[in-house]
């Protein structure tokens, strides 16, 4: 299988166009202060998250099955990134956000086994939803935060990533059409 060109460059163009914002910015505010290597690790999720993108939703004829890809890409994107800047469970390197990583692998090895057959993929979701719900649990019990504010803003925002992972779902569901038992009477 070969890699049409345009799978690569679309990302490619979107990822530059993204790190050109903050090396823009840090000219005139010293108030962004990337490293090379955050430009590094940005670009490498960006164009990571967009070639995949461009795989998958390849893939599939149907728009709700392009969106379904394109919700859970954002939604592993966002609270990947999220848990790297910051930390999604308090500020800074903090142990409990490495629970996070069950959440990736959830979605990762979930989608290879799905075979990306959209009816197998909502029900991935909604393990990575799960994940993403219990991973903070987990972490109040294993390492028991302080709940400071920096904690309790992280899981609420917790359940903004869990509620993408859900909208993904329902969307693959959806791709996914009617079950063939579904809406018939005997």
């Amino acid at each position: 299988m070969t890699l049409p060109f345009q799978h690569l460059v679309r990302p490619a163009l979107i990822t530059t166009c993204l790190l050109s914002v903050p090396l823009v910015a840090m000219q005139f505010t010293a108030e962004v202060n990337w490293t090379l290597s955050d430009f590094v690790v940005a670009g490498g999720l960006i164009f990571g998250t967009g070639l995949a993108y461009q795989l998958l939703a390849s893939r599939a004829g149907s728009l709700t099955y392009r969106l379904a890809v394109g919700v859970a890409l954002a939604a592993g994107f966002l609270s990947l990134w999220a848990n790297l800047a910051v930390g999604i469970i308090g500020s800074g390197p903090n142990p409990a956000n490495l629970m996070f990583g069950a959440v990736y692998l959830t979605a990762f090895v979930g989608a290879f086994l799905a075979r990306l057959r959209p009816q197998a993929l909502a029900r991935t979701m909604l393990a990575a939803a799960l994940t993403q719900f219990l991973a903070p649990l987990a972490a109040l019990l294993f390492w028991q935060p302080e709940f400071t504010p920096d904690v309790t803003r992280g899981f609420v925002g917790n359940l903004l990533f869990v509620g993408m992972w859900l909208a993904s779902a329902f969307l693959f569901r959806k791709a996914a059409g009617p079950r063939p038992d579904s809406g018939r009477v005997a």
